[in-house]
């Protein structure tokens, strides 16, 4: 299962997050995301585990859970949307055809 988890704090690091979400079992992955420009921490990241259980086990532990100051939420990541515009090609509104 893969989970999003945010309000994490800027010092966060990859290993940071796996090593916290491993006490929960096998970490698949583990990825802060950062700013293209700054290359800083944007706050948020995903982790993949091996199993549903064990993913579960971890969103029931670390939700809300505070570390380094901020309550971490953490729950179950959505597929990435497709954000092409299917309209028509923009101007929206009543068209005549």
């Amino acid at each position: 299962m893969n989970m999003y988890v945010s309000n994490l704090s800027f010092h966060t690091t990859d290993e940071n997050l796996k090593e916290l979400f491993a006490q929960f079992g096998a970490v698949s992955s583990a990825k802060v995301i950062l700013d293209r420009e700054t290359g800083r921490s944007r706050g948020f990241g995903f982790v993949e585990m091996g199993s549903q259980d064990e993913s579960l086990a971890a969103m029931k532990a670390l939700h809300n859970k505070e570390i380094e100051g901020r309550p971490m939420s953490v729950t179950e990541a959505k597929p990435k949307e497709d954000k092409r515009n299917f309209s028509g090609g923009g101007g929206g509104g009543n068209r005549r055809w």
